[in-house]
């Protein structure tokens, strides 16, 4: 047993010292047929960038239109063939053709871009436009206004490209492209819109066509101001007014409405403010397209570039309005600081919006909005002031005086301009509160109604300011009416003009609730206009006074019946008859021509008219109607009381 195992033993050795040796060998031969096969791979590698040139060229050279993917697939190739031999073979001449290729590549795709945001970069219609901007007010609307600027399939080649340029093109000219093409449609957009508020006012007059059935109101956003019917008659009147300056020659009651300037007037500053709307909904979507297509490090830089054109066309028709405004208040033309309330106040309501939008921009982009908002108050406040001053100023010219001693020109249009104040309240206190006018009408600040800011004041001062500069206007409006009063000879035609004035000022104050804002600082306003109007009346009543002289008791004989009359006493009795109707019909003659055109004050006049002479003229015909003064009695007693009434009631109307 042990011979056998030993003997088995000794062959498991014989047979492993044979076999170690073939394995070995073995593993040589598979070592070097490995190395063999990565030396081939290796070389097929190689070999491949030598074909990387012929095998893409035709398709570098036909461009990548319609086959984006494929031609960045080309261009990966011939971006490792350059890196190869860049490492490998700097020396090689199919660097060169790889690199040419590459290069060649490169503008192929620079110009795709190009053409790509050329073609399918389309200006916004003005009716989707005025869409997008109701649609933040429009509360019925189903579903939001969205713009889409490019496709998504050419959205989608338009970020590969752009990708593609930033990572491996190493190339930012792309990004001049693209802001100065989404620049010119963004302008032309806008321009655009304007034109069609320019046309349709030429046309039907109403510049809103429904892109969306059944979603549109009938104005396409509330934040564009729709100023009242009494802007409207007060530009028509102001505009008439001022082309004769404050000293115009026509009354008030003869102004003739410019309609056709008034509407081109309505119409610029409703496209101005709806084109205002526009650029921040505009620039809104694009930035919002921008940060796909643009790396997010250079999205500010190329969005400041992008607005600017159409930002600047805004700003400079806002400094045009500004221009035009200034000059106009040079000719005393007030009606054209009526053009920057409305715009004004919409920049405003606006500002929160724009300073969102221009985040990350250039602090002289951020800073245009409020130049020109601070350009627009100064010359506001310019104007409120100018017109106060020309008020008050107004020369004293006969010609200009109203025969009849009704409204003078002067008063409608001071309180047609007024009223306008009204809807533009915080405005306007704005504009006076930001050229610090507190010193002029000395209104002491209380600290709690300043911020950090000097020119930043609350709406309860500016309503205070507001109120004094009103109280300016209507003081120095009465110190001119009574200087213009002294033009009539007549007393009582002096008196009713001015009481046809204050009554006028009165009623138009209480009319349109300025009384109110009058109140906030004057609170006896309105008693003392009553109590000016009450003076001028009982001022008139005193010219009755050589009428009812004559037939008044005093310096008459007491006659006893009977007693025959001497002829002293039947001449005094005749010159009083004769008196008081020479007088009666040289008053009813001259003032029946004058005019009191509030119904109640006319009506309260006469009736206080007539009762007076009826008391005295009744006493007096009682007396003497019956005592034999003369032998033709009908000479002297020409009226019974009845048709002294009714020749009364015929004053102040001249159509009777």
């Amino acid at each position: 047993m042990v011979s056998i195992l030993s003997s088995f033993e000794s062959r498991l050795m014989k047979l492993e010292n044979s076999i170690i040796p073939v394995h070995k060998q073995t593993e040589n031969l598979q070592r070097l047929q490995e190395n063999v096969e990565k030396t081939l791979s290796c070389l097929d590698h190689v070999i491949s960038y030598y074909h990387v040139a012929s095998d893409t060229e035709k398709i570098i050279r036909e461009g990548p239109t319609g086959r984006l993917e494929e031609y960045l697939g080309c261009m990966a190739k011939i971006q490792k063939a350059v890196e190869y031999f860049q490492d490998n073979n700097p020396d090689s001449p199919e660097l060169n053709r790889v690199k040419f290729l590459f290069e060649r590549g490169k503008e192929s795709l620079e110009s795709e871009f190009r053409s790509l945001m050329t073609r399918h970069s389309k200006v916004v219609s003005p009716v989707l436009v005025l869409d997008l901007i109701s649609g933040d007010d429009d509360m019925e609307a189903q579903e939001d206004v969205a713009l889409e600027h490019l496709s998504e399939s050419v959205l989608h080649d338009v970020i590969r490209i752009s990708r593609w340029l930033v990572e491996y093109g190493r190339n930012q000219d792309f990004m001049n492209v693209y802001y100065q093409i989404r620049s010119s449609q963004l302008d032309r957009s806008i321009k655009g819109l304007k034109e069609h508020f320019r046309k349709s006012s030429s046309s039907s007059g109403v510049p809103y066509s429904p892109a969306i059935p059944n979603k549109r109101k009938d104005t396409p956003t509330k934040k564009p101001v729709k100023r009242p019917g009494t802007i409207r008659k007060a530009q028509n009147l102001l505009k008439q007014y001022s082309q004769h300056g404050l000293d115009g020659k026509k009354g008030g009651s003869n102004l003739i409405p410019l309609e056709g300037r008034d509407d081109m007037l309505d119409m610029e500053i409703d496209a101005y403010i709806h084109c205002v709307s526009a650029f921040v909904k505009l620039a809104q979507s694009e930035y919002q397209l921008l940060t796909d297509i643009i790396p997010e490090h250079h999205q500010k830089k190329t969005f400041d570039s992008l607005i600017q054109d159409a930002l600047d066309g805004l700003m400079m028709e806002g400094e045009n309005i500004v221009s035009v405004a200034r000059k106009a208040i040079i000719r005393h033309d007030y009606s054209a600081v009526l053009t920057v309330f409305p715009i004004l106040r919409h920049l405003k309501q606006t500002k929160p919006e724009f300073d969102q939008v221009l985040q990350g921009t250039a602090a002289s982009t951020k800073n245009k909005l409020p130049g020109l908002i601070t350009s627009m108050e100064t010359t506001g406040a310019k104007a409120l002031e100018d017109f106060a001053d020309n008020i008050k100023n107004d020369p004293d010219k006969e010609y200009n005086m109203p025969k009849d001693g009704t409204v003078h020109e002067l008063t409608s249009n001071a309180i047609l301009f007024l009223q306008q104040l009204l809807d533009f309240q915080e405005t306007a206190g704005a504009m006076l509160a930001s050229q610090v006018l507190g010193d002029t009408y000395n209104i002491p600040l209380d600290p709690r109604e300043t911020s950090s800011s000097a020119t930043s004041y609350n709406s309860e001062f500016n309503k205070r300011l507001l109120s004094t500069y009103i109280c300016k206007v209507l003081g120095n409006l009465q110190l001119n009416l009574l200087s213009k009063s002294k033009v009539y000879e007549d007393p009582a035609l002096r008196a009713i003009f001015l009481h046809n004035n204050y009554n006028y000022i009165l009623k138009s104050l209480e009319k349109s609730e300025l009384i109110h804002l009058v109140a906030v600082t004057q609170k006896t306003a309105e008693r003392l206009y009553r109590d000016h109007i009450e003076q001028q009346i009982q001022t008139y009543q005193r010219s009755w006074l050589k009428v009812t002289d004559y037939i008044s008791e005093k310096n008459l004989p007491v006659f006893q019946p009977g007693v025959k009359l001497r002829d002293k006493e039947r001449q005094m009795i005749k010159e009083r008859f004769k008196g008081f109707n020479d007088g009666l019909e040289e008053l009813c003659k001259i003032q029946k021509a004058w005019a009191i055109p509030d119904t109640e004050q006319r009506d309260k006049i006469r009736q206080a008219q007539k009762h007076i002479v009826k008391e005295n003229y009744g006493a007096f015909l009682h007396r003497y109607a019956s005592i034999p003064f003369t032998k033709n009695p009908e000479k002297y007693i020409k009226y019974r009381v009845e048709q002294v009434e009714d020749m009364i009631e015929r004053l102040f109307d001249t159509s009777a």
